[in-house]
C-alpha cells in the first residue's frame, strides 16, 4: 500500500468520523435535545449513582464515560451487561440510574437488566441507534444517535458509532458538571495525583512564606539587598515601599546587568525592575507556570492588596510535578 494511500486512508477515517460528530451536533435541534435534557434532569434527580452497562465496543467506551462521569462529580460505575445477568445485578441499587449503550438496541446479554429496571422501577437511559428497538422501547429516555457511515471501509467495525457514543457521553458528563457548579476545586478533590493533581494546586499551598520571603525597604543600600539574595536563596528580592505596598524587585540578573557600575555603593532604587510580576494566593500552579514560562523569569512574588505575602520558585513548582 503506498504511502499516500495510507495517509489517504486516515484523512478518509478523521473526515467520516467529524461527519459522524457533525451529525450528533445537528441532533441538538431536533426533539434529540429534549431527550437529553431528560437524561441530565434524571441523572441529577437520583440519590445514588449513574450505573453504565453495555457489551463489546459499546462496554469499551462506556467505561470511559463511567469514569469521566466520576471525575466530574457525578458518581457512576461500569457494569458489564453479561456479568450483570450472573450476579452484578446486585450492585444496582433502587436509587440509582442506568445508561445502557447498544447500538443496535438488541444486544441479548441487556435483558436481564432491562428486566431488572421495570421490577424495581430505576431509571433507564438509552443510548442506541434505533429508538424502536428492544432497548428502545423499554427505556424511559431514548438517546437516538443519527445513524451515520462508519470510517471502517467495509461499514462494519464500530469507529464512527463509537465516537459517536463517547461525545455523548462526554456531553451528558460535562452538562451534568455545569449543571451542579462542579469547581476547580472539587475536580481537585478527584485528581489529587499526578501531573492534574498537581496543576490544580493553589498558590498558598506550596508558597514560601514569613521570613522566607526575601524584601528591603525602598532606599536600603544594595549590601543588603545582595544578602537577602544570598541568605534566602531565590535569586531575587522584593523592594517594599514605607506601608509595606510591593514596588520592584531585584533579581539575579539585575545584579549582572549592573557589575559595571559601582554595585556596592548604589541603592536599590536605581537597580530594581519596578511593578514586578506577581500572583495571587488563590491562584492555580499552573498558571503560574504559564507566567513563568512567559516571562522567562524563575520566581513570582506572592501578594494580597500589594503587600507581598509569599514567593514561589519554579523548582517549588517542578517538585510537585507541574510541567
Amino acid at each position: 500500500m503506498p504511502d499516500k494511500d495510507i495517509i489517504a486512508s486516515a484523512r478518509n477515517t478523521m473526515v467520516t468520523e467529524q461527519a459522524g460528530l457533525a451529525a450528533l451536533a445537528g441532533a441538538m435541534d431536533t426533539p434529540f435535545a429534549g431527550e437529553f435534557v431528560k437524561a441530565v434532569k434524571i441523572i441529577r434527580k437520583i440519590t445514588g449513582r449513574v450505573i453504565v452497562t453495555g457489551v463489546g465496543k459499546s462496554g469499551h467506551i462506556g467505561t470511559k464515560i463511567a469514569a469521566t462521569m466520576a471525575s466530574t462529580g457525578t458518581p457512576a460505575f461500569f457494569v458489564h451487561s453479561s456479568e450483570a445477568n450472573h450476579g452484578d445485578l446486585g450492585m444496582i441499587a433502587r436509587d440509582d440510574a442506568i445508561l445502557a449503550l447498544s447500538w443496535s438496541g438488541e444486544t441479548a446479554e441487556l435483558k436481564g437488566v432491562l428486566a431488572y429496571s421495570k421490577r424495581f422501577s430505576i431509571p433507564l437511559i438509552a443510548i442506541t441507534s434505533k429508538a424502536g428497538s428492544t432497548l428502545g422501547k423499554e427505556a424511559d429516555v431514548v438517546l437516538a444517535i443519527p445513524r451515520k457511515e462508519e470510517a471502517c471501509p467495509h461499514n462494519l467495525a464500530p469507529t464512527t458509532s463509537a465516537l459517536m457514543q463517547l461525545a455523548l457521553g462526554d456531553a451528558l458528563a460535562v452538562a451534568l458538571l455545569q449543571n451542579r457548579g462542579f469547581t476547580v476545586g472539587d475536580f481537585r478533590t478527584f485528581h489529587p495525583g499526578g501531573q492534574l493533581g498537581a496543576s490544580l494546586t493553589h498558590i498558598h499551598d506550596i508558597m514560601h512564606a514569613g521570613d522566607q520571603v526575601p524584601l528591603v525597604t525602598t532606599g536600603a543600600p544594595m549590601t543588603d539587598a545582595i544578602t537577602q539574595i544570598s541568605q534566602k536563596g531565590f535569586g531575587c528580592v522584593g523592594i517594599i515601599d514605607k506601608v509595606g505596598n510591593l514596588i520592584g524587585i531585584i533579581t539575579d540578573g539585575d545584579l549582572r546587568r549592573n557589575l559595571k557600575k559601582d554595585l556596592l555603593g548604589e541603592t536599590v532604587n536605581s537597580i530594581m525592575t519596578p511593578n514586578p510580576k506577581t500572583v495571587q494566593p488563590e491562584m492555580l500552579a499552573i498558571a503560574a507556570m504559564e507566567i513563568l514560562d512567559h516571562s522567562a523569569i524563575t520566581a513570582l512574588m506572592v501578594t494580597r492588596d500589594d503587600k507581598p505575602i509569599g514567593i514561589v520558585h519554579i523548582h517549588d513548582l517542578l517538585k510537585i510535578g507541574v510541567v
